[in-house]
């Protein structure tokens, strides 16, 4: 029978160096790859092929419940063991909902059976403990093009545009589609995104304008590219007011 593949996650090289030991001295597993990065776990994940990611929680820049949210919308995810130094009431979050987490420093016969019990999580398992556990908004939107994971970091995003049953995300290398609400964006993104019409939210930090179109209507201009996002009248006066209040760019 072949080995379980592990990937081991934790931004401290010490932290990794003591799981990988543990790792390789349990029968049936072995090590895939160190990931010391959010974004580098989800790269690697794919790469190495790994059943199981060994997953730190507080990691900068993307979290861990945020990686495994992104992972448990491929089409094979790997399995997630979340390592955490969280409080025991934050952890009344992960056993309501059966995921399986270790406790820093990791015990290896705690190890063991983890990775005898690990399963994987479905997305909205992933979503429920990343609400209970309020890790706040992601960094990152996930869009899947031509069957492979494509991250964008949410600074880099121009606008979301609804359009039928996808919204379309407008970056600075260029746009993807992906299946989610833009009722939901607002929400999570509210103060950096605003809503500009019923179906597009527009981000504060690149609008530098307004202009009036052909049609009559007006359109909201953004630094950085040509397209234009209609602003419906309903919503006119508080893009105004934004712009009004808004220092120049640069």
């Amino acid at each position: 029978m072949s080995k379980q593949r592990v990937l081991i996650v934790d931004d401290e090289p010490l932290a990794r160096g003591r799981i990988r030991q543990q790792v390789e001295a349990i029968e049936g597993y072995e090590v895939a790859g160190e990931a010391e990065s959010g974004l580098q776990a989800i790269e690697m994940a794919a790469s190495t092929r790994a059943d199981i990611l060994l997953l730190d929680i507080r990691m900068p820049g993307m979290n861990g419940l945020e990686v495994g949210r992104h992972l448990s919308t491929t089409e094979h995810p790997p399995a997630v063991i979340f390592t955490t130094a969280y409080s025991e009431h934050a952890l009344e979050a992960f056993q309501a909902h059966a995921v399986d987490y270790l406790l820093k420093p990791v015990r290896e016969e705690k190890l063991a059976a983890a990775l005898v019990a690990a399963r994987k999580l479905s997305r909205a398992q992933m979503q429920k403990v990343d609400e209970e556990l309020d890790s706040g908004r992601r960094s990152h939107i996930c869009a899947r093009v031509r069957g492979d994971l494509q991250l964008i970091n949410v600074t880099d995003i121009y606008y979301f545009k609804a359009d039928s049953k996808y919204v379309e995300v407008r970056h600075t290398d260029g746009t993807v589609l992906i299946e989610e609400s833009l009722v939901t964006l607002e929400k999570e993104f509210e103060g950096d995104f605003f809503r500009v019409h019923r179906n597009a939210l527009v981000a504060s930090a690149y609008v530098d304008g307004l202009q009036k179109g052909g049609d009559g209507h007006s359109y909201v201009h953004m630094s950085g590219i040509t397209e234009t996002v209609e602003i419906s009248r309903r919503h006119l006066p508080a893009v105004r007011a934004l712009l009004k209040n808004k220092a120049p760019i640069g």
